[in-house]
C-alpha cells in the first residue's frame, strides 16, 4: 500500500513476525525486493546513457559550483580506471583516501570500483591532526595500501610524509610536490578496461570501511558490491518516491562513514540524482557554508544529524526565503546519529506547514557499518522522534529476549551483511551466532508491543552496559543521556563508571563554563560548581542503585584521538578512556581525593 501526499508516494509498513519457542522473535518485511544491480558502476553507465548531461556531482568552486555530468563522470572514471590498471592495482592493492568529500574523491572511488580495487576512506581528522597521526599509521599498517590520495598537499602534506607511506604512490589534486602524482595524470589513462569491469561481481569487495571504535579498536569491514546494491534496492522499495523525480541532495555527511559514503552517495547514483557536496557542517565555524549553499540548492531529501537540524531550524526562523528554498521540494527529512529532540521536530513541522501546507516524511533508520547500513527504516508517517521502524525487504531481524518483556538484543541476516573483517578471522567468527546472524550488540524495544508495525526504538548498546558488584545491571546508554540532560551547560560528554564496584560514578568532559575557575589536581579538576553538580545529580529518595549516581570527577584533559579515546565520529571510546585513565578511575572511588564530588 502507498500513501499519497503532496510530496509523493510513501510505502506503508508491512512487517511480519514469527515467535519461536525459546522467546526469540523473527521480524521480516512483507514487501518484495525489486531488481538488484550487479555493481555500483552499472548505475553510472546506465544514467550516463539515459541523462548524459544531468549533473551527477558538484562541489563548491569560488562563487559557484564545479559540476560533473553523468557522461563526463563515466569518461573520467574509465580513464582513471585504465591508469589504475596500468599500475597493476587489483583486489589486493587497496587505495587509502585521507581527505574528505569531493569530486576527485568520488571519481577515484568509482574508478577503483569499476575494476575491482577496494578503496579505504578514513576520517580526515587522522591526517589533519598531528596528534592523531599514530592512528593513521596504525590504519595504514592494517590496510597496506598501494596508493594514498589527498585532495590538497597544503592540508595533508604532513600526513603523506609519514614513514608508513614510504614506497606508496601519493596522488594529490592540488599542490603535488616531488615524488607525488598529480590527480590530472590519472585522467590521462588510456585503454579498454571493460574486461576488468566484467569480472566485478556481487561478491567483489568495493571498500573497507572502518568501524567507529566506540567500544573497541576500529575494524576494517569488508563492504561488497552486493551489500551496497541490495541496500539501494531495499530503499527504493520502501521509499518509492526516490525513483519518481531526480533526487537533489546537498550533503556534508562524511564518506568515511557508511551512511554518507554508501547510503547517501549510492542513493543519488542509483536513482540518477544530483549530489551537491556541502562544504559546511553543523559547527559554529562552518554552519554558514551550509546556509550559503542552501540559498543556491533546493534539496529533495535532507539528511542530517540532530544538531544540524537544530542549526537549520534556528537559521530559518526569521528567514522566509531560506524556509521556501529548504522546504519547497522536500520529499523527506532524515535524522541520523542520535534521537532528534522533539522540540526541533515540532518547529520544523510548523515551518513546513507554513511553507507548503503539509509535512514531508520525517524519519530515521537503524543499521551499522556491517549492515551496509540500513536494516530497519521508518518509512511510514509518524509524529514521534526516536522511532527506527521495521525491517527492509530481504532482511531478517532476530530479537533475542534481554532483561525484560519488551527489550531485545538485535541480530541480523541478509544480503546486506558483511562477510567479515579485514585480516581478522577471529573477530569475524565472533561476530556471528551459530545460525549465521550478525550479532549487533544493540538493544531495541517495540514502540507498541501489540503492534509491530508501529516500529522499534533503539534502547542502548549491550556492550556499554555493566554490572555493579551487587549484581545489579546498569543500562549505561539511557542513563548517560539522562545525566547529560541534567548537566546541560556543564558537561560536553560523560563516561559512566561502576563496573564491579558498589556505586555508579561519572567522569565529566567539561564545557568551558565548568572549566572556568577550576583547579587541576593531576588530571582531575576541582570545580567551583561542585555543589551544583551534586544537586543536579541528586537521586530521588527511592532511586535504585542502577540509576543513582554517587560520585563525580571532572577530567582536566580532553579525550585524545591519538590515544583512541575519541572516535572519528567524535564519539567517546568508553572502554579505551577508562583503560588509559585507570589511575583517575581509581581516584574517583577514593573519598579523600580533593577532586571527587560526592553526590
Amino acid at each position: 500500500m502507498t500513501l499519497e501526499t503532496q510530496g509523493g508516494k510513501y510505502r506503508a509498513h508491512n512487517a511480519r513476525r514469527e515467535d519461536l519457542a525459546d522467546g526469540t522473535i523473527l521480524l521480516t518485511s512483507g514487501l518484495s525486493l525489486g531488481p538488484v544491480a550487479r555493481c555500483s558502476t552499472d548505475w553510472l553507465v546506465d544514467w550516463a546513457a539515459r541523462v548524459p548531461d544531468r549533473t551527477f556531482i558538484a562541489e563548491r568552486s569560488g562563487p559557484g559550483w564545479r559540476e560533473v555530468s553523468y557522461a563526463q563522470a563515466l569518461d573520467m572514471v574509465r580513464a582513471i580506471a585504465a591508469a589504475l590498471a596500468d599500475r597493476g592495482l587489483n583486489a589486493e592493492t587497496p587505495i587509502l583516501i585521507v581527505s574528505g568529500n569531493g569530486v576527485d574523491h568520488a571519481l577515484l572511488t568509482l574508478a577503483a570500483q569499476y575494476i575491482g580495487v577496494p578503496t579505504v576512506p578514513v576520517a580526515e581528522q587522522y591526517a589533519l591532526i598531528e596528534g592523531a597521526h599514530p592512528v593513521l599509521e596504525r590504519i595504514a599498517g592494517m590496510i597496506r595500501p598501494a596508493m594514498v590520495f589527498a585532495d590538497d598537499t597544503a592540508r595533508y602534506g604532513k600526513a603523506l610524509a609519514l614513514p608508513v607511506f614510504d614506497g606508496v604512490e601519493k596522488v594529490v589534486s592540488r599542490g603535488a610536490g616531488d615524488g607525488m602524482t598529480d590527480f590530472s595524470a590519472l585522467l590521462k589513462g588510456q585503454g579498454d578496461v571493460s574486461a576488468l569491469n566484467a569480472k566485478v561481481g556481487s561478491d567483489t569487495v568495493a571498500k573497507y570501511l572502518l568501524t567507529s571504535g566506540s567500544t573497541s579498536h576500529p575494524k576494517g569491514v569488508l563492504t561488497t558490491q552486493r551489500m551496497m546494491t541490495t541496500n539501494q534496492a531495499q530503499l527504493k522499495e520502501c521509499l518509492p518516491f526516490v525513483a519518481e523525480k531526480p533526487l537533489v541532495l546537498l550533503d556534508w555527511l562524511p564518506w568515511n562513514h557508511v551512511f554518507g559514503g554508501s547510503h547517501n552517495f549510492n542513493l543519488v547514483l542509483s536513482n540518477g540524482g544530483t549530489l551537491y557536496v556541502d562544504n559546511g557542517k553543523p559547527t559554529p565555524a562552518l554552519a554558514h557554508h551550509t546556509i550559503e549553499n542552501l540559498r543556491m540548492v533546493s534539496p529533495t531529501i535532507a539528511f542530517n544529524v540532530p544538531v544540524g537540524f537544530g542549526v537549520l531550524r534556528d537559521a530559518m526562523k526569521n528567514d522566509d526565503a531560506l524556509k521556501q528554498q529548504y522546504f519547497r521540494n522536500l520529499d523527506m527529512l532524515f535524522y541520523a546519529g542520535a534521537s532528534l529532540p522533539q522540540d526541533i521536530w515540532a518547529d520544523l513541522e510548523a515551518i513546513a506547514h507554513e511553507v507548503r501546507g503539509d509535512m514531508p516524511l520525517f524519519n530515521s533508520s537503524w543499521g551499522l557499518t556491517e549492515t551496509a547500513p540500513a536494516a530497519l527504516i521508518q518509512h511510514e508517517f509518524t509524529d514521534q522522534s526516536g522511532i527506527i521502524g521495521v525491517p527492509l525487504p530481504g532482511v531478517t531481524i532476530k530479537l533475542v529476549p534481554a532483561d525484560d518483556d519488551n527489550r531485545f538484543e538485535v541480530r541480523v541476516k541478509g544480503d546486506t551483511i558483511t562477510p567479515g573483517y579485514l585480516h581478522d578471522p577471529e573477530k569475524t567468527a565472533e561476530a556471528f551466532d551459530d545460525e549465521g546472524y550478525f550479532i549487533t550488540g544493540d538493544a531495541m524495544k517495540f514502540v507498541d508491543p501489540a503492534d509491530m508495525n508501529k516500529g522499534m526504538k533503539f534502547d542502548g548498546r549491550i556492550a556499554e552496559e555493566f554490572k555493579l558488584n551487587t549484581g545489579t545491571w546498569v543500562r549505561a546508554a539511557g542513563l548517560r543521556l539522562e545525566i547529560l540532560s541534567k548537566l546541560k551547560g556543564l558537561a560536553a560528554d560523560v563516561v559512566l563508571t561502576g563496573a564491579d564496584r558498589a556505586e555508579i560514578g561519572v567522569m565529566i568532559v567539561p564545557t568551558d563554563a565548568l572549566r572556568a575557575g577550576a583547579v587541576d589536581h593531576d588530571g582531575a579538576l576541582a570545580v567551583t560548581q561542585a555543589a551544583e553538580i551534586a544537586e543536579r545529580l541528586k537521586p530521588a529518595p527511592n532511586e535504585g542503585s542502577a540509576h543513582a549516581v554517587r560520585r563525580v570527577q571532572v577530567l582536566a584533559e580532553p579525550p585524545s584521538m591519538a590515544e583512541g579515546e575519541i572516535t572519528a565520529k567524535g564519539n567517546l571510546n568508553f572502554r579505551k578512556l577508562l583503560m588509559t585513565r585507570k589511575a583517575l578511575l581509581d581516584r574517583l572511588y577514593d573519598d579523600s581525593d580533593p577532586a571527587t564530588i560526592k553526590v
